[in-house]
């Protein structure tokens, strides 16, 4: 995943308004912590402030037992011990995972990538930044405009196309999303494309006739193209909290999700949702949208997200 590239700095950034909310900002852990001798009334300050950050009410319940135990047993006294337990420990969350966006083997093509997830996430946005980065690869890639429901979509989706260079398989407004996909399998293996990316309506997770029209798009594909779709990304507003976990549950079930995209974590405070994810699915989170750009998008790191959400930088107009 090299065409990815990772940049500390923008990593830093995207995570400003969550680590001045939760960390480094004047009531954040850093400022409550620093110097204090831990006692009960911090401990349940700190659980209040986690659960803000929406790291969950899982992972939080977690992290507090644990210090309040070692608390308890007279292990741990101050608050600054406090706050190196739970970078600790918020780090040890993540086990090792493929986070590696999926492609064919080398040497058969099209690799087949179905990105879907909720209207409003940033889903198009998500997409082009991936075929961005696909492109500064070199690899050729199609667009399959499988959002049949909204002309808005589809306009959408090509504009970013003419931005990228690429081009877009769609179909009519109203048509089967299914036999876009179709189209566009067949179009990308007569083209000899590299990369095939496919945009799916932004379907409720709570409609369960949009949740089948979704698994019949992933039987099509399998179909024209073996082993395919070779990733299927789920994209996540991470400014949705905590009804993100649910989508991420829903959505696993109908397309079978290898892969998190969690997009606008440059415009919440509430990054912890990323933490939140993880302890409560086992769908790794492979990209973070940190911006508007195609350019903003880093792959997930989970050693430099907590590196980033702990460091001692402040906003500059905080």
């Amino acid at each position: 995943m090299a065409f990815f590239r990772s940049i500390a700095g923008a990593f830093k950034k995207g995570l400003e308004k969550t680590r001045d909310a939760l960390v480094s900002g004047v009531q954040g852990l850093r400022s409550i912590l620093t110097g204090r001798t831990l006692d009960e009334a911090l401990i349940s300050e700190v659980e209040r402030r986690l659960l803000q950050a929406d790291v969950g009410t899982k992972t939080t319940a977690k992290l507090i037992d644990g210090l309040r135990a070692d608390f308890r047993a007279g292990k741990m006294k101050s608050g600054d011990e406090a706050l190196a337990y739970l970078k600790r420990e918020i780090a040890a969350l993540w086990p090792q995972q493929d986070r590696t966006l999926h492609l064919a083997p080398v040497g058969q093509k099209p690799s087949v990538i179905l990105v879907t997830g909720v209207n409003g996430v940033g889903k198009t946005t998500s997409i082009a930044k991936i075929a961005a980065a696909l492109r500064r690869d070199g690899k050729t890639v199609l667009l399959g405009a499988c959002d049949t429901f909204r002309a808005g979509a589809v306009a959408q989706l090509e504009v970013w196309a003419q931005r990228l260079g690429v081009e877009v398989v769609k179909g009519q407004q109203g048509g089967d999303p299914a036999a876009v996909a179709f189209d566009a399998c067949t179009a990308a293996k007569a083209r000899g494309v590299d990369v095939l990316v496919l945009d799916t309506a932004g379907r409720l997770h709570t409609q369960d006739p949009l949740m089948r029209q979704l698994s019949k798009i992933r039987s099509v594909v399998q179909k024209q193209v073996p082993d395919a779709p070779h990733e299927v990304l789920l994209v996540l507003d991470a400014t949705s909290g905590q009804n993100a976990l649910r989508q991420a549950e829903e959505f696993s079930k109908a397309a079978g999700v290898t892969g998190i995209f969690l997009s606008k974590l440059d415009g919440t405070a509430k990054g912890g949702i990323v933490v939140a994810v993880r302890d409560v699915t086992d769908i790794p989170v492979k990209f973070v949208g940190v911006g508007e750009t195609p350019d903003d998008v880093q792959p997930f790191d989970p050693g430099a997200f907590v590196e980033a959400l702990f460091s001692e930088e402040r906003r500059e107009n905080a």
